[in-house]
């Protein structure tokens, strides 16, 4: 199993916790730092950021109750006013063809 969470902290979070209790996830994919991610990163929207840190393509379960997750709700709020519109950004190669949408 290689589980795929690309979609923030939350989901993340909860994706380890999944990973943890599942004797056959031999890789847990995730977005921090990764090209569509600009603007709000994983970690944009978390208090303790020391969450997700990787060491030798490892990370440590939380341990905080729930997801062991500090949400910035403020930051949330802050950002919810701007009434986002996002669109699937599109990268193409160098010839042209389009490699991800």
């Amino acid at each position: 199993v290689a589980p795929h969470a690309p979609y923030g902290p939350i989901a993340l979070a909860a994706t380890l916790q999944v990973d943890s209790c599942t004797p056959n996830v031999f890789i847990q994919e995730q977005s921090l730092g990764i090209h569509y991610n600009k603007g709000f990163d994983l970690l944009d929207f978390v208090k303790n950021k020391e969450i997700f840190q990787y060491k030798d393509g490892y990370v440590d379960l939380p341990q905080k109750p729930g997801l062991g997750l500090e949400m910035d709700e403020e930051r949330v709020k802050e950002i919810s006013q701007e009434g986002l519109i996002w669109t699937n950004p599109q990268w193409k190669n160098y010839d042209g063809t389009i490699a991800e949408w």
